[in-house]
């Protein structure tokens, strides 16, 4: 699980530089689309992405994650702007004296492991929203590479949570990003 070259924070940072205009650029009238996120519209992965996003901060902050609460966080008109500022959060947390070090969350995982937990689905979801609505993503190559060093650590406990689908053949070369999409169950050429 070590890819230590980047610290979490750094990490969740330029994640959340190519995740935040995702999010701004989601069309109210696309709320109610598809997504390559099995099983979640829009509407339902931007609700869920928020979730992940104030869970993993309460977690880069030593604090127990309220996952099982759901609350609406598209209920308002700024959604975006609440978004990027909950983004802003999370990376401060991360980013604290400490955060990377011991353990994290009810599960007592390494707090890194828990910090790489939240890249992936700052990464992940971004790109699903991307896809669903149309817009560029690339992302940040050194999240990926860190992601790939830890996937297959990761994978089966998600997939047995039901957290990913089974993993998904790729074409033939794939880049290292498809290949990680593939690892999560999501087909990397969907549209």
């Amino acid at each position: 699980m070590d890819d230590k070259q980047h610290s979490i924070s750094s990490l969740l940072a330029a994640a959340a530089a190519r995740a935040v205009p995702v999010v701004r650029g989601v069309d109210e009238r696309q709320l109610g689309g598809p997504t390559p996120c099995s099983g979640y519209s829009v509407r339902e992965l931007l609700d869920h992405f928020f979730d992940v996003v104030v869970n993993f901060t309460r977690l880069g902050g030593k604090k127990p994650s309220a996952f099982a609460e759901k609350p609406d966080y598209l209920g308002t008109s700024d959604w975006r702007e609440r978004f990027a500022d909950e983004v802003d959060r999370l990376v401060s947390a991360w980013g604290a004296p400490g955060a990377e070090e011991g353990t994290t969350g009810a599960m007592h995982q390494p707090a890194r492991t828990v910090g790489c937990m939240a890249l992936l689905d700052l990464t992940v979801h971004a790109w699903d929203l991307a896809r669903a609505t149309g817009q560029e993503y690339v992302p940040d190559p050194a999240g990926v590479a860190t992601l790939a060093a830890v996937i297959d650590e990761l994978a089966p406990a998600a997939r047995d949570a039901g957290m990913f689908d089974e993993p998904v053949h790729t074409a033939a070369d794939p880049s290292p990003f498809e290949e990680l999409l593939a690892a999560t169950g999501r087909d990397p050429y969907w549209s």
